[in-house]
């Protein structure tokens, strides 16, 4: 499925109705239906006694979704809900077409899947955990919108279970099995601190993996106003959708994981804009890979175009060279803001990037070593390449625009290419059309400083620089040795890139909740 395995706007969503709002409340409208909609109360008296109402309140989540029809509400009270569905391996499990679900208090809906007690909920001991692999919420339905409430604790085992909320349209299908989806004012987390042993890699095969996490889904979708943190793979993903994602990631937060945000084989209408990317160890690391379970690659190109509608911008990505956060097998490049890995034609504009120690934001081509599954063969790459030693599909960096983000504190690492902006390919082919680069800024103190760069004068038109259509650079031994240094750590002499000394676990903070629950839903006992 996914791999950790990584060397490192205009256009939103198609039209703007294409995702509408109940009745002004951020939420994905259900289709009209012969009936009205249902509301589904859900209290457990965990936390505070349930009221009294004139109808059926469900003691889980669960019970709650499983009597629910499409178009129902389901309203959450404030409570800890040790949520757990064998059957799918999940907290809760959602298959119904068109709910909404909605926590009436972000901090205070909790589905908890630890051991944990209701005064004391996502405890951080290993004593308190339940170590079976199993996802947390997992939506299998178009439709569904998730809403004000928090996550926590849903584990995995050596890369298997561990997503905290999951919209799943066919995991392994090699197919887009579900359209839109909607998830604001969530909290996805684990706190789960096993004891720290140096040299031992992983730290622990139970880490959760996934925050909030898309897959083979079509849209058109929104994450927004969410957070995420303390996870061994990504805080946020959406991949496995090729050229139709039709996604937008907006207000959010991803923090203290491998990867800020990491879309495998995913592009077309893909938006990640006004977000905070802090303290992990790569910032955004959109990529291709042959072992996802949608064809390769990452294409970031609009449907039956050639115009790019991947866009990152307007970000705030600082601080992206953490060593000490939960790790899952092999990793991305330490101390990159945004890493382009074998990705294609994606924009990356009007970012502020900032204390990076290895490169602000760099392109590369990905050699790919693994054996393919049977949907995928090297599609949009170069296959049988020659790679220290072995056979790969190199998937190209290429058509990538890199423009008008401003750099503050990058490349302090001070390693041979440390820098603002780098670019590399494999190939002489590989980088056409080229990667561009122009109108970036460093500043240093509020002065604008020199842009550094590898290779050297990136935006000049000689270089890397416009037109953009003309083929770009590519052999960069220096670059090259420093990246497998932050990666696989195979460094040269005097190499210094950050190592993992301890296991910084954040707790679970406590967020703006949805400013008015109650708005939009109708008429109810807890409303």
């Amino acid at each position: 499925m996914r791999s950790s395995l990584r060397l490192g706007s205009a256009l939103i969503l198609a039209t703007a109705s294409a995702l509408t709002f109940a009745s002004g409340q951020a939420g994905a409208s259900p289709p009209a239906t012969r009936t009205a909609p249902r509301v589904l109360l859900v209290c457990n008296g965990s936390v505070t006694p349930c009221p009294a109402t004139r109808h059926h309140q469900y003691g889980t989540v669960q019970a709650a979704v499983d009597a629910a029809k499409p178009g129902d509400w389901i309203l959450i009270w404030p409570g800890v809900y040790h949520e757990n569905n064998p059957t799918w391996h999940a907290g809760v499990w959602i298959g119904t077409r068109d709910l909404h679900i909605r926590g009436l208090n972000r901090n205070q809906v909790i589905i908890d899947g630890s051991k944990g007690t209701a005064a004391h909920p996502c405890p951080s001991a290993p004593s308190r955990q339940n170590f079976a692999a199993r996802d947390g919420i997992v939506v299998a339905a178009s439709g569904v919108s998730l809403e004000n409430l928090t996550v926590c604790d849903y584990l995995g085992l050596n890369g298997t279970g561990g997503n905290e909320i999951w919209w799943n349209g066919g995991d392994g299908s090699g197919k887009i099995g579900m359209g839109r989806y909607f998830g604001g004012y969530l909290t996805a987390t684990a706190t789960f601190r096993p004891r720290f042993v140096k040299g031992t890699q992983p730290v622990s095969p139970h880490f959760a993996q996934y925050g909030i996490f898309v897959s083979n889904a079509s849209g058109p979708g929104v994450i927004t106003h969410s957070y995420a943190s303390n996870m061994a793979d990504a805080a946020y993903y959406v991949g496995a959708c090729q050229r139709l994602c039709d996604a937008l990631l907006a207000h959010d937060v991803g923090t203290n994981s491998a990867l800020g945000y990491s879309g495998t084989n995913a592009g077309g209408r893909l938006v990640i804009r006004d977000s905070v990317f802090s303290r992990n160890r790569t910032g955004i690391a959109p990529n291709s890979l042959n072992n996802d379970d949608a064809p390769p690659p990452q294409d970031g190109r609009c449907p039956n175009t050639k115009t790019s509608c991947t866009v990152i911008e307007h970000n705030l990505i600082i601080g992206n060279d953490n060593p000490d956060v939960p790790l899952s097998g092999l990793q991305p490049a330490i101390g990159a803001g945004v890493e382009l890995s074998g990705g294609m034609y994606d924009t990356v504009r009007y970012n502020v990037i900032k204390n990076q120690g290895s490169w602000g934001v760099i392109t590369h081509d990905y050699p790919d070593p693994e054996k393919p599954p049977p949907a995928s063969h090297c599609q949009g790459g170069f296959a049988n390449v020659s790679f220290l030693g072995t056979k790969v599909c190199d998937f190209p960096a290429r058509g990538n625009l890199v423009y008008g983000n401003r750099f503050v504190n990058v490349g302090f690492f001070g390693n041979p290419t440390n820098s603002d902006l780098a670019t590399i390919g494999l190939l002489a082919k590989s980088p056409t059309p080229r990667n561009c680069f122009y109108a970036n800024r460093a500043v240093s103190h509020r002065h604008r400083v020199a842009l550094t760069s590898s290779p050297k004068l990136i935006e000049r038109p000689s270089v890397d620089g416009p037109s953009c259509l003309r083929r770009g650079t590519w052999k960069n031994p220096k670059l090259f040795s420093q990246l497998l240094c932050a990666t696989f750590g195979i460094c040269p002499a005097h190499a210094h890139y950050p190592v993992q000394t301890k296991l910084v676990v954040v707790p679970v903070p406590k967020l703006g909740s949805m400013p008015h629950p109650c708005l939009g839903i109708p008429a109810n006992d807890y409303c």
